[in-house]
């Protein structure tokens, strides 16, 4: 029988429940544009309907369900000619704030991205990808971060939103994982070398490079990431 969660289990009741509809939805088991029924989750996890309202507006905050007023919460979906216009834009801010990154880095932010590179070479050599792509969004993050651009961190923010059920899926190969991150750690040497226009081109290719990785994917059968 579902239950009512006690105060000191409920962060750790809505955490399980993100990562199960984060789970339904990188998996596939519901599609985009898809209807998420709370009571059919909270009865699947054996929980009340709180924890999962709960987890559906962190979910929302992410990016990855929208509420439609009256109907309920339904996971994001963006057309195919939306996503490339998205990573258009997505590269530019990105490449900004990788050459501005240059100006900003410390000796405590170059030992965050180390740990970073190094704990996605782990992800890939463990064949986890949603761990890859969970560290991936802490390295992007923290470079926007680093161009000290509140405006360009809020829209470079919600390009990831929009496109994150498009890039997740595609995360799932360690070979292109591994190319993936061989992209990041040119974007963090031109960085540390405080070589601002190598850090913005190597950053906007990185982005364009995923976009053509994604699009190969749409007839190719093996996934790819972005």
């Amino acid at each position: 029988m579902p239950h009512t969660p006690t105060p000191s289990r409920a962060a750790n009741l809505t955490e399980a429940m993100v990562n199960e509809v984060k789970r339904l939805i990188y998996s596939g088991e519901v599609q985009p544009g898809e209807r998420l029924n709370e009571a059919a989750i909270a009865l699947r996890m054996g929980t009340s309907r709180g924890p999962i309202r709960e987890a559906m507006k962190e979910l929302a905050g992410q990016g990855l369900v929208t509420a439609v007023p009256n109907r309920g919460m339904f996971v994001r979906q963006l057309s195919v000619r939306d996503m490339l216009e998205v990573y258009e834009l997505r590269a530019l801010v990105f490449g900004y704030a990788a050459g501005r990154a240059c100006e900003h880095l410390t000796d405590e932010h170059r030992q965050t991205f180390e740990r970073l590179l190094k704990a996605m070479d782990e992800a890939c050599e463990a064949d986890e990808g949603t761990r890859y792509y969970e560290l991936n969004l802490d390295f992007h993050t923290l470079i926007l971060e680093l161009s000290r651009n509140r405006r360009a961190q809020q829209s470079y923010d919600e390009y990831v939103k929009q496109l994150h059920i498009f890039r997740r899926k595609y995360f799932n190969v360690p070979g292109n994982m591994r190319r993936s991150n061989v992209e990041h750690r040119e974007i963090f040497e031109a960085i540390v070398a405080a070589d601002a226009p190598r850090a913005r081109l190597a950053a906007e290719q990185h982005v364009l490079s995923g976009r053509s990785r994604l699009l190969a994917s749409f007839d190719d059968p093996s996934p790819l990431p972005a």
